[in-house]
């Protein structure tokens, strides 16, 4: 009883300091009812690889349960409209590459959502560099073969979504090193490995969580990585900076967001229960087997992040003259 009553005087304390909304006040705990975690991508890319890893953990942990639901499309913008389009109560969670989203209103002439305004940031949980691979045919073996390649015959290169991170790391590095490539846009990240393993394109960028397996299985060639230092995992294989894009990086980086009115104490409890469960030695040892790191930021700190990197790529946007309905 003691206890109960420390609660509900603290419940009360943060609704005087406007950080509690009134119906959260009502209920008598949060969460009282399952989460909804949102990816907004097809099963098998990096966000949902992340969201399944974690889902029974937070299950457990908030004694609820937690919905992995797959709503791609428009390169992620129809789940993350979704999601700032929910009830800010805290049962509604998104679930994505944050890099990806920033792009979004730089990129979109007709969104019709504002991310930076509808959405706020609950944590950062895991970075993985983008690998640049090409099919096994491929007369390749770096990243200056490939550029003189394809300035001598059509390369295809596998566009997980128009307006993607890895799109954009792929015109950057065109930008950079001179390279020509013929875009095709999938609807995805698991279809454009899929083509690529298959031959119909010869070029990928993605994450590294979805395509390395590809690769320990030969069904892919890896030409580097686009992190600013060797990984460990693959010490042998050279950073693109190394290779002569000197200063390109570029990765997904999964995070969660809520809409952008959710209470104060409810994006703090949701970051508490993700870190949790992203740094427990059974996810982490996971998603680093797989070459991803576990990254984690305070909301203030996602926020932060998410706001850079729109700036980053508004102007690789504008320099790419790159526009979509």
């Amino acid at each position: 009883m003691v206890r109960r009553s420390h609660f509900l005087r603290s419940l009360l304390a943060l609704a005087a300091g406007g950080l509690l909304s009134s119906t959260l006040l009502a209920a008598d705990a949060w969460p009282s009812k399952p989460i909804r975690l949102v990816v907004p991508y097809p099963p098998g890319g990096s966000s949902d690889i992340i969201a399944r890893s974690i889902g029974q953990l937070i299950s457990q942990e908030l004694k609820q349960t937690v919905v992995i639901d797959n709503k791609p499309g428009a390169n992620g913008n129809l789940g993350a409209e979704f999601v700032a389009r929910a009830p800010a109560d805290g049962y509604t969670w998104l679930l994505c590459d944050l890099g990806a989203l920033a792009i979004s209103p730089s990129i979109y002439t007709k969104l019709s959502f504002d991310p930076s305004k509808a959405l706020r940031g609950a944590a950062m949980l895991a970075y993985s560099p983008h690998m640049l691979v090409v099919h096994p045919s491929v007369q390749a073996s770096n990243l200056k073969e490939l550029v003189e390649l394809s300035k001598k015959q059509d390369l295809n290169f596998a566009v997980t979504a128009s307006g993607s991170a890895p799109h954009l790391a792929g015109v950057e590095l065109a930008r950079i090193t001179g390279a020509k490539w013929v875009y095709v846009p999938y609807k995805g990240g698991v279809q454009s490995v899929q083509d690529t393993v298959a031959g119909q394109t010869q070029v990928l960028m993605n994450g590294m969580l979805a395509t390395y397996p590809h690769v320990q299985s030969g069904k892919l060639k890896l030409l580097g990585i686009s992190k600013n230092t060797r990984m460990p995992l693959i010490a042998d294989v050279p950073t693109l900076a190394e290779q002569g894009a000197q200063g390109f990086a570029s990765g997904t980086w999964q995070g969660v967001v809520l809409p952008a009115k959710t209470p104060e104490a409810v994006v703090q409890r949701v970051n508490q229960v993700l870190l949790g469960a992203i740094r427990s030695t059974e996810v982490r040892s996971r998603l680093t087997g797989q070459g991803a790191e576990v990254v984690t930021m305070t909301p203030a700190e996602t926020d932060k992040f998410f706001n850079a990197e729109r700036a980053r790529w508004r102007a690789v946007v504008q320099a790419a003259h790159l526009q979509l309905d």
